[in-house]
């Protein structure tokens, strides 16, 4: 039996990791297939993954008319691309988080799941680009899926545990001493570029230079700093660039004192290592996954742009607390307690689908 992995975004190949391990070792044939995203590419040559790449992503500038035109030109290749691939390979289902599955699943009758943790109000564009033509659609129990509910499989759990659970990641910060050393506190800084398809939805803004500006000059006399850019680095800020290979990430991010950042993926991914997180940008109070870690979990703080005096006044609070990363490990051992095995959850679903077909 034949599964194709469709991916779209770095944070989703891991998503998928362990549950491909999984598949292959009960006897499925996977194959990877990836679009040009930040760094995707890159991270599974650093695994040494294997896979078919099946656009070159065309630039981005942050405004309207650039997101649309550039991400329906980016899609219409995809599609042509995938179909191609689909036609020769014959896969039995389609898995990922691209909506290209679901277009090319429903021409060529292959079922396709779509993953996704985004709730529908906050990503109409993808949702009702993919949903109408996906088969399934994989998400969270929290997360909205609008008016297509009834093609919803629901999970207890979030996609980053699928690949942060200790079950199958466990930090070690030898991996990361030759940028780090072996003491002091070091702290993390993540600037996106805010050009996805879903920030067209409210104009979405996040980091900006006066508040880098701030967090350096509270940070830097106590701990090393890195920063970390999705799209390019001001040059003043080139003493602090990260410069790491990808699949170190998550060991970077489990030893920081602190993470700040704009991006909803690596915030979530860092208070589930047990590193507390600032998120800063308008999504805040939008994401019914991130309101729970945030909110019920308490592992990281939401701040909205429109209070940016609250980033440092939090990042002053959290690092005044010597025992705050045991206290943030306690919280993060209680979230994977409650939740579901989410690798070995994915896998049940899909071979329980397969056996189907």
């Amino acid at each position: 039996m034949k599964i194709l992995v469709v991916l779209n975004h770095p944070a989703h190949y891991y998503v998928f990791k362990y549950t491909v391990i999984k598949l292959r070792a009960l006897g499925f044939s996977v194959k990877y297939v990836i679009k040009e995203k930040d760094i995707l590419e890159k991270l599974l040559i650093s695994e040494n993954v294997e896979y078919v790449k099946i656009n070159t992503k065309r630039k981005r500038n942050a405004n309207t008319f650039s997101i649309i035109s550039n991400g329906i030109i980016d899609l219409i290749n995809q599609d042509i691309n995938l179909f191609r691939l689909v036609r020769k390979w014959k896969p039995n289902l389609m898995i990922g988080t691209d909506m290209a599955i679901t277009h090319i699943g429903s021409l060529l009758g292959v079922p396709s799941f779509v993953f996704n943790e985004d709730d529908y109000e906050i990503n109409k564009l993808f949702c009702n680009s993919a949903y109408p033509f996906a088969t399934k659609i994989i998400a969270p129990n929290i997360c909205s899926v609008g008016k297509y509910e009834n093609k919803k499989i629901s999970y207890n759990g979030f996609q980053k545990m699928a690949y942060l659970d200790p079950e199958y990641f466990q930090p070690d910060r030898t991996q990361i001493e030759n940028l780090i050393g072996t003491n002091g506190k070091y702290f993390l800084i993540r600037l996106v570029s805010l050009t996805a398809l879903h920030d067209i939805q409210g104009k979405h803004t996040g980091l900006n230079a006066k508040i880098v500006d701030s967090l350096i000059e509270e940070l830097k006399p106590i701990g090393n700093l890195y920063i970390s850019s999705e799209g390019e680095l001001d040059q003043k800020y080139e003493e602090f660039r990260l410069n790491i290979q990808p699949n170190k990430m998550h060991h970077l991010l489990a030893f920081a004192s602190i993470f700040i950042g704009d991006s909803q993926t690596m915030c979530a991914e860092a208070g589930l290592l047990g590193t507390p997180f600032i998120r800063f940008n308008d999504f805040v109070g939008k994401i019914s996954c991130l309101n729970e870690i945030e909110n019920k979990y308490q592992l990281g703080f939401g701040i909205k742009t429109n209070n940016p005096e609250m980033v440092i006044k939090k990042t002053r609070e959290i690092l005044s607390d010597p025992n705050i990363k045991n206290t943030w490990n306690i919280k993060r051992k209680k979230i994977f307690e409650e939740k579901v095995d989410v690798a070995q959850w994915y896998t049940d679903l899909i071979v329980s689908q397969l056996k189907k077909s």
